[in-house]
C-alpha cells in the first residue's frame, strides 16, 4: 500500500477530532483521577456530533483508560465483550 493512502486514511479516521467538543476541554475532564465522576466528560460527548467515530476509534484501538466517545473504560470492556 502506497504511503500516501496511508496517510490519507489515517487522516480520514481521526478527521473528528477536529471539530470534537473534547478538543477544548483539558484531558484530566476525560483522564480523571481514579474515583472522580465522569458525569459531566459523558454529558460532554453526548452532544459532541464525533461521538460515534470517537468510540469506533478506541474500540479499534483498545483505549483503555479515560473516556471515550461517551465511554467510560468498563463500559467499553463490556461493549467489547459483548454478551453473555
Amino acid at each position: 500500500m502506497p504511503i500516501n493512502t496511508i496517510t490519507t486514511t489515517t487522516e480520514r479516521e481521526l478527521s473528528w477530532q477536529e471539530t470534537a467538543l473534547c478538543a477544548q476541554t483539558g484531558p484530566e475532564f476525560f483522564f480523571p483521577a481514579p474515583g472522580s465522576s465522569i458525569r459531566e466528560a459523558k454529558r460532554l460527548c453526548g452532544a459532541c456530533e464525533g461521538r460515534v467515530a470517537c468510540l469506533e476509534y478506541a474500540l479499534s484501538n483498545d483505549e483503555r483508560f479515560g473516556v471515550w466517545g461517551g465511554l467510560s473504560e468498563n463500559e467499553r470492556l463490556r461493549l467489547r465483550r459483548g454478551p453473555r
